[in-house]
C-alpha cells in the first residue's frame, strides 16, 4: 500500500520537513501510479498532486459546459473522396483557423477498432500492480512503456493520471515488445489510423491552398506515437488536475476518449467542455502545424480536469515529422509581401527539447513565441 503524505497532515507543502524530491522518488518506486493510490484507499489528494491556486482558479469539474453555448466543430468526412471533398476541405480550414480543435465523424476507422483500443488501455491500467509493474519505465528508448507523470521530477505539482506509450516513430516495431493484452488492439487501431492520417494530410494540404500531396511530400506527419491515458476517480478534484493546460508540440493529434468527459479546450478566452461524441475521433492542430502554416492554423490550449466520476480513458495519436532533425519553417508558398514568415526554421528535435527543458510546454505557457523571427538572436 502506498503511504504518501496527504494535504491533511500537519506538514505544509512548503514546510521545512517537506522533501518533494524524496516523495516523488518514493512514489515513482512503487511503480503503481495514481491508480495504485486510489486502490490503496487514499481519501485525500497527496501533497505531490496539489496544484497552486493560480492553476485551480477557474476549474469547474461538475458544471454543464453546454451553458457556454459554444461547441467544438464537427467535421463529417462522408464523401470526402468525391462529391463532398470541397465541403470537407472548407470545414477543416474553418475549424483549423478558428478553433484548432474538431471532432471527426464518418472517418473510416471502425467503431470496433476504436472501442477495442480504449478497452485495452483500460484493462492494462486496471491489472493488478504486479502484472503491469514490469512495463513501468522512464526510458523513452523503449517502444512500449507505462509510467505516471512524465515530468515527475520537473513539475511543481503532479497530474492525476497514469500513461502508457507506444512509439511508432521508429517504425511499427516488434509486436513482442507490447504486452499481449494490448497487442492485437494496438496494431489493429494503428493500421486504421495510418489510413486516416494520409487522408487528413491531403485534406489539410488542400485547406492551406496547396497540392494535396504537399504536407505528405515534406514528411510533416510521416511518423507517430501513441499515449493511452488513464484518469482514476479523484477524491478531491478541486485540488488537482488530470492534465495541465498545454498545447501539443506535434503537427496534429488524433484523440479517442471514452464516455467520461473532462477534456476542455480554450476558445474565446474561456474553457469549453469537449463532450464525448460516440464514434468520433477528436483532432487538434499542434504547434508545428501552426508554425509551418505561418499562423493560419491555430494550436490551442487544452486540459483535462480531475473528476469524482470515472475512470476517464483516452488514446492520443501524435503525428510527427518523419525526420526529427529536418528543419521546418513557414511554407514558402504561403508567404508574400503581406504575409512574411512569422517563425524561423527549427527541427522538431530542437523544438521539442526546448518544449520539455523550458518546462513551458507542460505548464500552460506557449513555447511558439520563442521561435518567432523577432525572437531570433
Amino acid at each position: 500500500m502506498q503511504t504518501l503524505p496527504s494535504h491533511g497532515e500537519p506538514i505544509a507543502g512548503g514546510g521545512p520537513h517537506y522533501n518533494r524530491a524524496k516523495e516523488a522518488k518514493e512514489f515513482d518506486e512503487t511503480k503503481a501510479g495514481v491508480k495504485g493510490l486510489v486502490d490503496s484507499g487514499v481519501a485525500k489528494v497527496p501533497r505531490l498532486f496539489i496544484h497552486p491556486p493560480e492553476n485551480l482558479r477557474d476549474l469547474s469539474p461538475d458544471t454543464d459546459g453546454a451553458a457556454t453555448g459554444l461547441e467544438v466543430p464537427i467535421i463529417d468526412m462522408m464523401g470526402y473522396q468525391d462529391s463532398r471533398r470541397r465541403d470537407v476541405v472548407n470545414d477543416l480550414c474553418r475549424a483549423s483557423e478558428t478553433w484548432g480543435f474538431f471532432q471527426i465523424i464518418n472517418h473510416g476507422v471502425p467503431v470496433d477498432a476504436m472501442d477495442g483500443m480504449l478497452e485495452a488501455v483500460k484493462q492494462f491500467h486496471e491489472q493488478p500492480e504486479g502484472m503491469k509493474r514490469e512495463w513501468y519505465s522512464r526510458d523513452d528508448a523503449k517502444i512500449f512503456r507505462y509510467y505516471s507523470n512524465g515530468d515527475l521530477f520537473r513539475s511543481k505539482a503532479l497530474s492525476w493520471k497514469d500513461t502508457l506509450t507506444f512509439d511508432f516513430s521508429r517504425g511499427v516495431g516488434d509486436p513482442e515488445a507490447v504486452p499481449l493484452l494490448c497487442r492485437e488492439p494496438f496494431f489493429e487501431y494503428e493500421r486504421h489510423i495510418e489510413k486516416l492520417k494520409i487522408s487528413l494530410s491531403e485534406l489539410l494540404s488542400e485547406a492551406l491552398g496547396l497540392d494535396s500531396n504537399y504536407l505528405g511530400d515534406i514528411g510533416c506527419m510521416k511518423s507517430k506515437s501513441m499515449a493511452g491515458h488513464y484518469y482514476p476517480i479523484c477524491p478531491e478534484p478541486e485540488l488537482t488536475i488530470g492534465t495541465m493546460n498545454h498545447s501539443d508540440a506535434a503537427f496534429l493529434t488524433l484523440l479517442l476518449q471514452n464516455h467520461h468527459g473532462g477534456l476542455q479546450v480554450r476558445h474565446q478566452n474561456q474553457w469549453i467542455d469537449v463532450s464525448p461524441l460516440p464514434g468520433a475521433i477528436l483532432a487538434n492542430i499542434g504547434n508545428f502545424m501552426q508554425l509551418v502554416s505561418n499562423d493560419k492554423f491555430k494550436s490551442v490550449e487544452h486540459r483535462v480536469l480531475a473528476r469524482r466520476a470515472g475512470p476517464r480513458v483516452s488514446v492520443g495519436c501524435f503525428l510527427l515529422p518523419g525526420e526529427m532533425q529536418k528543419s521546418y519553417g513557414p511554407i514558402k508558398e504561403l508567404l508574400d509581401g503581406n504575409n512574411p514568415p512569422v517563425y524561423r526554421e527549427i527541427s522538431f528535435t530542437d523544438y521539442f527539447g526546448y518544449y520539455l527543458s523550458s518546462g513551458n510546454g507542460l505548464n500552460g505557457e506557449s513555447v511558439l513565441p520563442h521561435f518567432r523571427v523577432s525572437e531570433s538572436k
